[in-house]
Parts: structure tokens; C-alpha cells; sequence
């Protein structure tokens, strides 16, 4: 990947593995802006981002992406925590066709426009013929999983290990509808990385350290 070019980086993650947090980390040491599935499913509500309408600036322009987000004047980094939070996403079951073929152009407009850091929604498989692309996993051991959800959400171990086992299952039935594959499928990887023994520190560290390699 080329850092003196536009790029993308897009991370896939477990469920309590620090994924968004390391993509948020990442996203901030490259100085660039950084995308999540809440953020992006807030602005396609709240602007009325629909296939349709997508298509519609789309023949207007050749970047539509650009010149909408000039003309709200949204900075990425800084609007997720204004605009929305996770609680407010739209469960991943919950995704009809439409909604999936907004955020597919959503992600394209974004990933042409500039270069960013894009944590979930399919990203690896969406952006996947993007030309300076690095697609990233990152995974973690059941325990590590469910310590972190149980510290961070304040519950216990058993209510831990069942919002794990339903998350992860809808995850993948999401992504198996809409890419045709498994997101445990190392090929669809250029880094995949295991969490449990680094700090988040670390791991932002190794993925800047083979970027720059």
C-alpha cells in the first residue's frame, strides 16, 4: 500500500476483539478519516442516502461523494461521536437489499474521494478492486473476547458469551448473503491479526510497521 497515494483500509473484526477501537487508533495515526457502520447508517438516514437518490447525484457528477460531503461540511473523525452511537445502528438482520446497495455506494464515494480508514460493513469485499487497498482482520481468543465485553459493557460472563455467539452468527450470515463468502476466510486478508497478547498500542503499531514496509 502506498501512503503518498489515495488509499483505503478496511478491518474486519470480532466482536470484543478491539477492532474499532485499533481502526479508530489507526485512522488518527495516518491522519485520516475514519468510517464505521453506525456513522455511515446515520448519514444515509439522516440525508436520505438511498439507492435511488445515490444514483441520482451520481448522474449529476462524476465524484457525488466529495461534493456532498463539501457542501455538509462533515469531518469523518470527528462526527461519529456527535452524530451517533453503536446503540443506534441498525442490527445487521435488519439489512434489506436497498440498504445494502446504499451503503455499498456510500463506501465507493468515500473510498474515491479520500484516503480513510473503514472499520466493518463488508468493506473488505466492497472496496475489494479499490487499486491502493489493505484489507485487515482482526480476531481474538473467546476469553479475551468476553473479558473485554464484560468490563465494557458492564455484564456478566453468561450475557457476554451469548451476545458473542448471536453477533458473531449474524456477522457471518451477513456477510455470506451479500459477498458470497465467509469473513473467517483468510484469503480475503492481506493482515490478520490476533489481539490477545498486545495492546492496542501494539497492534496499531505492527499494522503501521508493514504499511510502511
Amino acid at each position: 500500500m502506498n501512503l503518498k497515494e489515495k488509499y483505503v483500509i478496511t478491518i474486519n473484526r470480532e466482536l470484543g476483539s478491539g477492532g474499532r477501537t485499533i481502526g479508530k487508533m489507526l485512522a488518527d495515526r495516518l491522519g485520516v478519516p475514519f468510517y464505521d457502520k453506525a456513522l455511515i447508517q446515520e448519514l444515509e438516514k439522516k440525508y436520505d442516502l438511498t439507492a435511488p437518490e445515490i444514483e441520482r447525484l451520481k448522474g449529476q457528477q462524476h465524484n457525488w461523494w466529495a461534493d456532498f460531503k463539501r457542501s455538509l461540511k462533515i469531518m469523518p473523525s470527528f462526527a461519529a461521536p456527535q452524530l451517533v452511537s453503536n446503540k443506534t445502528a441498525i442490527p445487521d438482520f435488519l439489512i434489506t437489499d436497498d440498504i445494502f446497495e446504499s451503503e455499498k455506494e456510500i463506501l465507493k464515494g468515500i473510498a474515491a474521494d479520500e484516503s480513510c480508514v473503514v472499520a466493518g460493513r463488508s468493506g473488505f469485499f466492497v472496496l475489494r478492486d479499490h487499486p491502493n487497498h489493505l484489507s485487515i482482520l482482526i480476531q481474538a481468543g473467546m476469553e479475551f473476547r468476553i473479558s473485554r465485553l464484560m468490563d465494557k459493557r458492564s455484564i456478566s460472563r453468561e450475557e457476554a458469551v451469548k451476545i458473542i455467539k448471536e453477533v458473531d452468527k449474524m456477522r457471518e450470515r451477513y456477510v455470506k448473503k451479500y459477498t458470497g463468502t465467509s469473513r473467517y476466510d483468510t484469503r480475503n486478508y492481506d493482515i490478520v491479526l490476533t489481539v490477545d497478547e498486545h495492546s492496542e498500542e501494539e497492534i496499531v503499531n505492527m499494522i503501521l510497521q508493514y504499511i510502511k514496509k
